[in-house]
């Protein structure tokens, strides 16, 4: 029987297959490129490269998920030609070009019948941590909390472990704050579309995504009493803030270029405003 480990190893596996296929063809053209990485940045990233090509037909611009992780590896690597990460780079990875296309919120989000509303920073980690396990003690039904996070190496979850999961821990003699860890019960899903549509379909259910995926079945909570608004993304007010990056090995040619600088261009980002996402510029 496969173990869970496994199955990750071979979801890299046929990750990077699935990424060297398409690059594969595209070799016989000048104007084909492949993104890959995170499934945040994906959806938006799909919706740039579907306005670029209307306005292009020559060019192709391939779209593919698995996590900033696996993008930031797949771009080192040159499998494709532009990465994708939700996530700030290590040290480790700092040798990449990184362009921010945009500012996202990370929000929590509970089903739209659930009348819990707000929470501190403080709940918002214990929840996650198991500590807090029935909605009552938020002000809500007496039922049993379904909390569900992201899987290891995807960017959403680096970025909320970074900025949630330390709520109201201590320093350490390092100076260095370790966040709490994840229930051992919580689900764990591999996109934002996963997480928004067990949320949905589950009253119980809390989890957290792109601002920007929100929709009418999901309601995004007040953390720290602040709204994931335009306003206080812009302003670093809303705690849960990250940018959007495209990542190159070495300074981007071609269709690679064009294609970022279109992303950067006035069009290109009113585009992802009207996605959900604030503009980076």
């Amino acid at each position: 029987m496969l173990t869970h480990l496994s199955f990750r190893g071979l979801a890299r596996l046929l990750f990077t297959a699935a990424v060297l296929l398409p690059l594969g063809c595209s070799r016989a053209s000048k104007t084909a490129i492949t993104l890959a990485g995170s499934t945040s940045v994906e959806p938006f990233a799909e919706r740039l490269a579907e306005l670029y090509m209307r306005a292009r037909p020559d060019a192709k611009i391939s779209v593919q998920g698995g996590g900033s992780s696996a993008g930031i590896r797949a771009v080192t690597s040159r499998i494709c030609a532009i990465g994708m990460s939700s996530r700030e780079l290590t040290s480790e990875e700092k040798g990449l070009v990184e362009i921010p296309i945009a500012h996202d919120a990370i929000a929590l989000i509970v089903n739209a019948r659930n009348p819990v509303r707000r929470l501190t920073m403080e709940q918002a980690r214990d929840v996650f941590a198991g500590r807090i396990r029935n909605w009552q003690k938020l002000g809500g039904p007496n039922r049993r909390i379904t909390a569900i996070t992201r899987e290891e190496g995807s960017g959403t979850r680096a970025s909320f472990e970074e900025k949630v999961m330390v709520a109201g821990i201590p320093k350490d003699k390092d100076g260095k704050t370790n966040p709490a860890a994840f229930a051992p019960d919580a689900l764990v899903q591999d996109s934002n579309g996963a997480v928004r549509e067990i949320v949905a379909d589950d009253p119980d259910a809390i989890g957290y995504i792109s601002a920007g995926l929100i929709d009418e079945r999901v309601a995004a909570i007040l953390l720290g009493g602040i709204a994931p608004t335009e306003a206080t993304i812009r302003t670093g007010r809303y705690p849960v803030v990250r940018q959007f990056l495209f990542l190159t090995n070495g300074e981007a040619t071609g269709t690679a270029k064009a294609f970022i600088d279109y992303a950067l261009s006035d069009s290109g980002q009113t585009a992802l405003v009207e996605e959900g996402l604030t503009r980076i510029r």
